[in-house]
C-alpha cells in the first residue's frame, strides 16, 4: 500500500515536451511497482526514506537526493525499504523532443540513476503542476514550464563525465547549426554560437573545418545568404526587409556579403532569378539546393 497523490492528465496530447502525469507518494514498507512499463518518460526523486529500482537486472539501492529514470516501455521494478520505506516524487512526460532532452541531460538506460543536492526545487516542481490541475492553456502551460525547469534541475545535477557520450564533435556542430537555424534572423556573431554549445570559438572553428569544410563564419554567412536567396525569388519584400530578416541590420553590409557570394547584387539576382529557367537560374537553385542537403545531412 501507499499513500498517494497522483494526476494523471488524459486529455490528447501533442508538442514537443509536456507532462503526462506528476505526483508525491508516502509509500508503506515492501510496497512495489512491477515487473511492468509505461507508456511514457517517468522520473522519480526520492525525497526520503529507502528503496530499490531494478531495470535490465541490475539492482540500484536508493536513499535520499538519488533519482531513477524510466523509459517507455521499459520493463522495470521498484520496491520501498522494509525498516525506512521511501516518499518520493514523480512526473511522467511524452513529447517530439522528450528522447533527446533525456539523452542530452546524461540520462540512459545505462545510467538511469541520477543524485541531486536540489530536492526542494524538484518537489517544489511538482507541487506546483499539483497545484494547477484543472484543464486549461493556462495550467497546461505552468505545467509544462514547471516539467522544464523539473529536468533542468536534474540536467544539472548529473555529473558531466556521465554526459560525455552526447558531447562528441558531430554533436557540437549539430547544435551549433541548429542554433544559426533557428537565429540566422538576429545578429548573431559567431562568439554566441560558441558561447551557446559551451566551448570556445577556436575549437569551434577547428571542428566546423574538419565536419563541415568551412570555418563557422563562413557556415553562418552562407546560411544567410541562401535564405536571402531564396526570399529575393519568393516574395517581393524590400531589399532592406530581407536583409534584416536574415540578420543584417546594415543593408549595405548585407549587398556587399550577397554579391561577394553570388556575383551579382541583391537586385539583379532577383531580376534574374524572375526571367525564368536561365542558365545562370538554374546554377543559383542547384547552389542553394545543394547547401540545403549539406544542412540536412550536419542535422541527421
Amino acid at each position: 500500500m501507499e499513500k498517494a497523490y497522483k494526476l494523471e492528465f488524459t486529455e490528447e496530447k501533442s508538442g514537443s515536451l509536456f507532462v503526462n502525469c506528476c505526483g508525491c507518494s508516502k509509500t508503506e514498507p515492501l510496497h512495489s511497482f512491477g515487473p511492468a512499463q509505461k507508456p511514457h518518460y517517468l522520473i522519480h526523486f526520492v525525497l526520503s526514506g529507502q528503496g530499490k529500482f531494478t531495470i535490465r537486472g541490475k539492482d540500484y539501492f536508493l536513499g535520499p537526493g538519488y533519482g531513477f529514470l524510466i523509459p517507455p516501455e521499459e520493463l522495470v521494478f521498484y520496491q520501498a525499504d522494509e525498516a525506512d520505506p521511501w516518499t518520493y516524487v514523480w512526473v511522467g512526460f511524452s513529447g517530439m523532443i522528450a528522447e533527446d532532452t533525456v539523452k542530452m541531460m546524461g540520462l540512459s538506460l545505462n545510467n538511469p540513476v541520477f543524485l541531486s543536492k536540489r530536492g526542494e526545487e524538484l518537489y517544489q516542481a511538482v507541487k506546483d503542476m499539483m497545484e494547477h490541475n484543472t484543464y486549461g492553456i493556462a495550467n497546461d502551460l505552468r505545467r509544462n514550464g514547471q516539467l522544464q525547469l523539473f529536468l533542468s534541475v536534474i540536467a544539472e545535477s548529473v555529473p558531466i563525465e556521465k554526459k560525455s557520450e552526447t558531447d562528441s564533435a558531430d554533436n557540437y556542430v549539430r547544435r551549433a547549426v541548429k542554433f544559426i537555424q533557428g537565429n540566422y534572423c538576429n545578429p548573431i556573431k559567431v562568439t554566441d554560437v560558441a558561447d551557446y554549445v559551451c566551448i570556445n570559438r577556436s575549437y569551434l572553428y577547428t571542428l566546423f573545418r574538419t565536419g563541415v569544410g568551412m570555418s563557422p563564419q563562413q557556415f553562418l554567412t552562407t546560411f544567410r545568404i541562401t535564405k536571402a536567396a531564396e526570399l529575393l525569388q519568393l516574395t517581393q519584400h524590400p531589399i532592406e526587409s530581407i536583409a534584416l530578416s536574415c540578420g543584417y541590420t546594415d543593408p549595405l553590409v548585407f549587398t556587399k556579403a550577397f554579391k561577394q557570394m553570388k556575383g551579382v547584387s541583391p537586385s539583379v539576382w532577383r531580376k534574374e532569378m524572375q526571367k525564368g529557367e536561365t542558365r545562370r537560374n538554374k546554377e543559383y537553385l542547384k547552389q542553394i539546393e545543394d547547401f540545403i542537403n549539406q544542412v540536412h545531412e550536419i542535422n541527421s
